[in-house]
């Protein structure tokens, strides 16, 4: 057992005996479908804090030769499978955390030769009737040991892409696209290869290390396929962990939930437990980075950026064309190219039927707040965001003017003069204006309600805040907008909710251009 070749099993033992822990082992099932076979070169990514790492190390328990997992493995939905024998610890692992490597190395232009070296080493004492030269690559060490052997090979590397994302130097990056291209670009060596499992937060497909890593397959965030409920925590799984914990469901859906594929919902992993773990909401995710990947790109305002930033603030969702973004990150074309890259991070959730991404939840929400909070040309949305808690605080105290203001302000920022007069843009300037309630409510538009719909419905995660519904005219009045609500029924929608409702009535006027509001409380019987 060694630390790079067949390691062992302890790092997947600690993630078991935790005290939580999301059986996932039906991955290898997956993995196991892709041995010695012609398309085994597999490339998962996934954001920061979604399980790379232990993922990686319970496929080194299963694989690695290095231990004996059976009883690891024997309460896991892996071991009812008829093969698990077939492939339990039966093969060659070599395990490497290129992160863990870059971080603590102090040479790091020789990072590269130190590495291969050190596995080298490994591989010399595992097999020292091979000659194995000091000159050799890895790639050519382990082809040796095949020609010697017919011993195969499981290559399983962590944050393959660390060194793309960081600005290291050119000599690094040169060295370590040539060991990229030693391992999976050589045809001789491919038969040594039982599997090649790698993993990053960002995809291959970039134009410098595309050629390297062309031969394999690929599950992003974008589209994970049938790896998807591996990828995350699903919502079966944090509704069985809700109320074990005894942990409000709903509020964890809102805090941590919004990526899905294939209809899955997909949970961040590390929030959720993090959450259970403490019994208290708040960004978890946002206190293990910092959010100034998000200020870089929007500092930059790509092809007006910062508005689409502002409608998905304000809860809409925005077309993006999904891009091979370059190798170098800073080199942008387009603003598809920046929200391409922010939706691998997992900053933007994506659904690739509407081909629209989105602000996934309240964790992710106030990063991309702190992060506007941090750029000097962002006062006016920063002050935007302060207007919104305050026209909040006036709306549940029923101040009709202090609405109609907000209003006013809002619908400039959101429309040019060409669509100053568009419903859309009315309802875009309510999101926008009602920004700050977004943390603490869920909005709805177009709610099916008593006899018809409900322009905008705002449903409160804590029943001590009162539930609000907005209905909006044109060239109307106020009243009207509330006699609608009251006339059509839309509180019964609400039927089940017990706090205080309010009804708010707003017009906008095309000539004027601006915006009248009726404020009233409505007490059920």
């Amino acid at each position: 057992m060694g630390i790079y070749l067949n390691p062992g099993n302890e790092n997947f033992r600690r993630a078991t005996v935790a005290d939580i822990y999301v059986d996932k082992t039906m991955l290898i099932a997956e993995m196991n479908r892709f041995i010695d076979k012609a398309n085994n070169y597999v490339c998962v990514s996934r954001p920061r804090r979604f399980g790379k790492t232990i993922t990686g190390n319970m496929l080194a328990a299963y694989y690695s030769k290095g231990c004996d997992s059976r009883a690891l493995f024997s309460n896991y939905k892996i071991a009812r499978t008829e093969d698990f024998d077939n492939k339990l610890n039966k093969y060659n692992v070599i395990q490497i955390d290129v992160n863990s490597e870059y971080q603590n190395t102090n040479d790091k232009d020789n990072l590269v030769r130190i590495l291969s070296e050190k596995i080298i080493d490994e591989l010399k004492q595992e097999y020292k009737s091979v000659k194995i030269k000091d000159e050799y690559t890895l790639g050519e060490a382990i082809l040796a040991i095949y020609a010697a052997t017919q011993d195969t090979f499981i290559l399983l590397i962590d944050e393959y892409d660390v060194l793309v994302r960081e600005n290291v130097s050119k000599k690094l990056f040169d060295d370590y696209l040539s060991f990229l291209n030693g391992l999976f670009k050589s045809n001789t060596l491919r038969p040594a290869i039982s599997l090649a499992y790698i993993t990053g937060i960002l995809p291959v497909v970039r134009d410098k290390i595309q050629s390297k890593l062309n031969n394999f397959r690929e599950y992003t965030f974008i589209n994970s396929s049938n790896l998807t409920e591996f990828i995350g925590f699903t919502s079966n799984e944090v509704k069985k962990l809700c109320e074990i914990y005894q942990v409000d469901y709903e509020e964890c859906k809102a805090w941590y939930d919004g990526y899905k594929q294939r209809e899955i919902e997909i949970y961040n992993p590390e929030s959720v437990v993090k959450c259970l773990e403490d019994k208290q909401f708040e960004g978890y995710w946002s206190k293990t980075s910092s959010y100034q990947v998000i200020s870089d790109r929007l500092s930059q305002n790509f092809q007006g950026t910062k508005d689409d930033v502002i409608k998905m603030l304000a809860g809409e969702k925005v077309d993006v064309n999904v891009t091979g973004f370059l190798n170098t990150l800073d080199a942008f074309v387009t603003k598809d190219d920046v929200f391409t890259y922010l939706i691998h991070l997992g900053y933007l959730a994506y659904d690739v039927d509407e081909k629209m991404c989105r602000i996934p939840n309240r964790e992710v929400r106030q990063e991309w707040l702190n992060a506007l909070a941090s750029l000097d040309d962002y006062t006016i949305t920063n002050q935007i965001i302060n207007n919104s808690k305050q026209l909040l605080q006036k709306t549940l105290e029923e101040d009709a003017k202090a609405v109609e203001a907000a209003l006013d302000v809002s619908h400039i920022h959101v429309t040019s003069n060409r669509s100053y007069n568009n419903e859309d843009a009315l309802q875009s300037a309510i999101y926008l204006a009602y920004i700050y309630a977004l943390n603490k409510y869920t909005v709805i538009r177009e709610m099916t309600a008593g006899k018809g719909f409900a322009d905008v419905v705002f449903i409160p995660r804590d029943d001590e805040d009162p539930a609000l519904i907005i209905e909006l005219k044109r060239n109307k009045t106020a009243e009207s907008a509330l006699d609608q609500i009251k006339d059509k029924r839309y509180f019964e929608s609400l039927e089940l909710y017990k706090g205080k409702l309010l009804f708010v009535g707003i017009n906008y006027d095309e000539t004027s251009k601006k915006h009248s509001c009726m404020i009233e409380q409505f007490v059920k019987e």
